[in-house]
């Protein structure tokens, strides 16, 4: 009879925790140390072997995927929650904290999403489509805004995160940039 001390594998009771767990690491890690942080730091960070780790994510792109299918998600659910005009600036914040803290691997995702068919560039989009509308009837952005100058906006803020070394600078260039486009969304940003 085995030890009451000895730890026992609660296989697949364990797998959705597992998963969460190394999307976290995943996300620290790649935000601290870059696109190419070896999968063992993230599978140490996460509390897990690398067996686990390549269990749920194949490769270092289906983590990555899988950070930003999760931060596509949050973004989904605040848009659908939040019906006010301002909603578009709570999104749009959202996206330049995501993307500041992302800027080392967006690049890769970018790439994969256009080479196959994650959609998470027509969700982004789609989630907008809605929110910009009702801020544009209520006036509180520019009449001409659209939701490809969002993404737009996005890809700068990406520059931005690759071009800035010190966190505190990229947030101040990125809400400057962000004030350049839209008054009233650079308000959101630097609030």
């Amino acid at each position: 009879m085995p030890d009451a001390d000895t730890p026992r594998n609660r296989g697949p009771a364990v797998a959705p925790a597992n998963r969460a767990a190394l999307i976290a690491a995943g996300r620290r890690q790649f935000a601290a140390h870059g696109y190419g942080v070896p999968l063992s730091a993230i599978a140490r960070d996460a509390g897990v072997g690398q067996g686990v780790l390549y269990r749920h994510f194949g490769t270092r792109l289906a983590l990555a995927l899988a950070i930003f299918t999760e931060n596509i998600e949050a973004l989904e659910a605040t848009a659908a929650t939040h019906r006010e005009p301002e909603t578009i600036a709570l999104l749009v914040r959202t996206l330049v904290e995501q993307t500041l803290a992302s800027a080392a691997f967006v690049e890769a995702v970018v790439r994969a999403s256009a080479e196959s068919d994650w959609a998470g560039g027509r969700r982004v989009v789609a989630l907008l489509e809605a929110p910009l509308a009702r801020a544009l009837a209520a006036g509180h952005v520019r009449p001409d805004l659209t939701v490809d100058d969002v993404v737009l906006l996005v890809s700068m803020v990406h520059g931005i995160g690759l071009t800035h070394r010190d966190p505190t600078a990229a947030r101040a260039a990125a809400a400057r940039a962000v004030l350049l486009v839209d008054p009233f969304l650079g308000a959101a940003i630097e609030g």
